[in-house]
């Protein structure tokens, strides 16, 4: 089992962190114009389509000639490497064109997310909510897909590199889950919040 780790890398995947923290003082005022329906659909997309990527992950995994139940995404690392320019090492033992393939994939997810996000409002605060709250309930449900079927994360101390646009990002897994739990509970409570404030607007 890896040792605890409190920082990514690069140092300013760190500040994704904040992310959930400052969203959340821009809404409290009069919180988010976003229904509960309309997060119950975002939510039911961001799942749906974490699965379908931990599934992709699988299938990548086949592709590169990776087997076996003890590993995640196709650049998940086996005896996880204790330091980042290990880690940007390790890649290289996959091929250019399948890292390539795992960076445009990575692209046309954010592309997904935003997309769902863009036709959820036409107000851009709701917009920017709606992207957080898909793309965690997506993240959270994506290792939930790999724990399923590849039993992996094995412990949230296990290494993922996140993704590799425009560089490796790295983190315990913790990390990525953390983040995305904060996010929902920021949504979650600015949506509260504005029920709220329409109620007693004084």
């Amino acid at each position: 089992m890896e040792s605890f780790h409190i920082w990514a890398q690069p140092w300013w995947v760190n500040l994704l962190l904040l992310v959930p923290a400052l969203s959340y003082l821009h809404w409290r005022r009069t919180g988010l114009l976003l229904s509960r329906q309309t997060l119950l659909t975002l939510a039911l997309f961001g799942a749906a389509f974490g699965y379908v990527e931990a599934v992709v992950v699988v299938y990548l995994r086949t592709a590169a000639g990776i087997s076996g139940h003890d590993g995640s995404a196709i650049f998940q690392l086996q005896n996880a490497p204790a330091t980042y320019p290990q880690v940007t090492a390790s890649l290289a033992q996959f091929s250019r064109s399948l890292r390539t393939i795992e960076a445009f994939r990575e692209a046309a997810t954010m592309v997904m997310l935003v997309s769902i996000a863009l036709l959820a409002d036409a107000r851009a605060r709701e917009r920017w909510g709606a992207f957080l709250w898909t793309f965690a309930a997506w993240d959270l449900t994506y290792y939930a897909g790999l724990w399923a079927i590849l039993r992996w994360p094995s412990s949230l101390q296990d290494i993922d590199v996140l993704f590799l646009i425009p560089v490796p990002w790295v983190a315990q897994v913790w990390y990525p889950v953390l983040v995305s739990a904060l996010t929902l509970l920021a949504v979650a409570l600015s949506q509260a919040e504005k029920t709220a404030y329409t109620r007693n607007p004084g």
